[in-house]
């Protein structure tokens, strides 16, 4: 559901996807969302209306917290997730998109 309601704002907004991942057919264990946040600099979790911001180049907090962010209750890596720039942002929120796509 997250999936399409950020598969149609980003459509809104002309913006260049570069590469997509169905969720359904390929899955991220821990290791692999782990090995995802190489490069990144900050990550945005959305969960509903809460939105957790972690710097991870300056204050990174320790793997455990940022697999409660980043993995499922099937453990599988949470869907959407998208790389902007440096930023990782993981579920879906409007406001959040929008402050990262400027």
């Amino acid at each position: 559901m997250t999936c399409k309601k950020a598969q149609g704002f980003l459509g809104h907004l002309d913006t260049t996807v570069t590469e997509t991942v169905d969720a359904a057919k390929v899955r991220y264990d821990e290791r692999d969302a782990l090995t995802l946040l190489s490069g990144i600099e900050k990550l945005i979790a959305a969960k509903g209306k809460k939105i957790e911001v972690f710097d991870l180049k300056h204050d990174r907090p320790t793997d455990e917290t940022l697999l409660a962010r980043l993995m499922g209750p099937t453990g599988n890596l949470r869907a959407p997730t998208a790389r902007i720039g440096k930023v990782l942002m993981v579920g879906f929120s409007e406001d959040a998109y929008r402050q990262i796509l400027g």
